[in-house]
């Protein structure tokens, strides 16, 4: 009997360690950001398609698509958004199981510069999540950009520019369904990386993002192309 007890436990000691992500082993993020605004209006579009792996390419972490309508109040810089996003989550390792999520999400994006040099923008967003096998929840997100031009004092055309940002994930509730609950700390992420300006509506940005959850820390290395049209 102890023999049984002492095997079952190896067995869920490796069944534990295929699930979790491995905290020293880089993972990948491909992005696309866009947007649109509609010509003599305040209204317009944008979304972004992420394809995120655990490795560099082909162990699926999440392929993320994401689209919203925003607006910008007269005489101001802000803008809000309201969209939606469909995500789909892969398991780390050889396992081919995947979750799928449904989200509704409401934003609003605050730039404000410090001096010439320091482009800071100010991101809430609040989400309305659809979990595969999940009780519905929300989710609170706050995060800080900032943007600093390094041979220009803008970022206009030729510009190669340091691009940091911090976000924080808080949830709304603890309790997702089935006796299951999570944290209200969800995550936090820090990046650091260097963007270049093409032109007025097209830059590009290669960089590291460190993602902290209640049970696991990875580093990520991000490529993103960012484009307005």
């Amino acid at each position: 009997m102890k023999k049984i007890s002492l095997l079952s436990f190896l067995i869920l000691c490796s069944l534990s360690s295929v699930a979790q992500p491995d905290e020293d082993k880089l993972g990948m993020w491909y992005m696309y950001f866009w947007n649109h605004d509609f010509k003599n209006s305040q209204w317009g579009l944008q979304g972004d398609y992420q394809y995120r792996s655990w490795n560099l390419i082909n162990d699926q972490e999440q392929l993320l698509l994401r689209t919203g309508l925003t607006y910008r109040p007269k005489n101001t810089n802000i803008k809000l958004t309201a969209g939606y996003g469909y995500i789909n989550s892969g398991t780390y390792g050889e396992g081919k199981s995947s979750g799928v999520e449904n989200r509704i999400y409401q934003e609003a994006l605050l730039p404000q510069s410090i001096g010439k040099r320091f482009l800071f923008t100010h991101r809430f967003r609040f989400e309305q999540r659809f979990v595969q096998n999940q009780d519905p929840r929300t989710r609170w997100r706050y995060n800080l950009f900032l943007n600093i031009p390094l041979n220009n004092s803008s970022l206009t055309a030729k510009t190669t520019y340091l691009a940091l940002y911090n976000e924080l994930f808080v949830n709304g509730q603890r309790d997702i369904g089935g006796d299951r609950s999570v944290e209200i700390y969800d995550r936090n992420r820090t990046y650091g990386g260097l963007g270049y300006v093409f032109n007025n509506g097209m830059r590009v940005q290669l960089g590291v993002m460190r993602q902290a959850t209640d049970s696991w820390i990875k580093s990520q290395g991000q490529v993103s192309l960012h484009h307005s049209f």
